[in-house]
């Protein structure tokens, strides 16, 4: 079958296997390798992208279910050399140890920040809680999470742009009962 998509802002045609699932078109025929696969059940969340803004888990969606989507993969976040606020606020936290599961727990923590854009610990960790992390105990998650929401602008999605303000007159990491 002959699919069209926009994949961080480019599309591509190409034909593809019927059975063929989004997160090997992606990887495999796109090079989109931040995308992970992972469990390849839909149980992990390593292989979540924004399917037309809103996150899915790739290994569960056909590459033909997709054809005339926006795709958007963690390669497509960083805009002009800036990451995205969740891809700074997961790294300003130490949100990671092995990085597995970080391109998926970030998609899926924007698709969650846009619809609730002030979550509470408790929301952050129902929110993830289809994405899983074998290494973190999701501690530096939630507060990536948490401190991410606090750098973007209320139901932002990917295309969000940092905040600026000065250094000093952030919150510390960790402040706030964390």
């Amino acid at each position: 079958m002959r699919i069209t998509v926009t994949v961080d802002g480019t599309q591509y045609t190409d034909e593809v296997e019927p059975r063929t699932l989004l997160v090997h078109y992606l990887r495999d025929k796109l090079g989109k390798v931040g995308t992970v696969i992972g469990c390849d059940t839909s149980n992990c969340g390593a292989c979540t992208v924004h399917l037309d803004g809103h996150s899915v888990k790739s290994c569960s969606v056909l590459a033909v279910q997709a054809d005339g989507c926006e795709i958007t993969t963690i390669e497509g976040l960083a805009r002009d050399g800036q990451l995205h606020p969740v891809q700074q606020a997961f790294h300003d936290n130490h949100a990671l140890q092995c990085g597995f599961c970080t391109p998926g727990m970030i998609m899926q923590a924007i698709d969650l920040l846009a619809d609730n854009p002030d979550p509470d610990e408790k929301a952050v960790r129902e929110g993830l809680e289809g994405n899983l992390c074998r290494c973190t105990g999701y501690q530096n998650i939630v507060r990536a999470v948490r401190d991410a929401a606090r750098h973007m602008s209320p139901g932002a999605g990917p295309e969000a742009e940092r905040v600026t303000e000065p250094e000093a007159t952030r919150a510390p990491s960790g402040v706030g009962g964390e």
